[in-house]
């Protein structure tokens, strides 16, 4: 199986409710997404992706409108955490996403994963399809899923 990888950043801010240590409290992270895409190489004459599972720079674009650009400088709060949303909602124009899930970087990495493998399909490439996805929440910790 042959795979490309793009890797990309952002910045969000998040907190675990209930979490028994500081991870409780309002905090941010710069957090490394990889993405990792299987597929045929593409044989095209003429074709500018000739060669290639997908153009890194599509990669990038299509991540960043369907994910990256949502994300970053956001606040990822957990749907269940009223008074943490009813806090946000009083700051005139924050960005803040709301998510079905605690945002532990293990929920943030199956939330992104299930937004891109409907936007990394067929379409862009030859049986492209999202393979891995890694959620790096700081240098040493992060989180994997992995396409079954």
């Amino acid at each position: 199986m042959l795979t490309i990888t793009r890797k990309l950043e952002f910045d969000a801010g998040h907190r675990i409710p209930d979490h028994k240590s500081q991870c409780r409290n309002l905090h941010g992270h710069r957090y490394t997404l990889e993405i990792t895409l299987t597929g045929d190489v593409i044989d095209a004459e003429g074709n500018s992706d000739n060669g290639m599972i997908m153009d890194f720079s599509d990669v990038k674009t299509l991540a960043k409108e369907h994910l990256i650009d949502v994300w970053d400088h956001a606040f990822l709060v957990y749907e269940k955490d009223d008074k943490v949303r009813e806090f946000l909602a009083s700051l005139p124009g924050h960005k803040t996403v709301v998510i079905g899930c605690i945002p532990t970087v293990e929920n943030l990495a199956r939330v992104a994963f299930n937004i891109l493998k409907t936007v990394f399909t067929d379409r862009y490439g030859t049986g492209l399809r999202l393979h891995k996805l890694v959620l790096h929440e700081t240098p040493n910790c992060w989180a994997e899923i992995t396409d079954a």
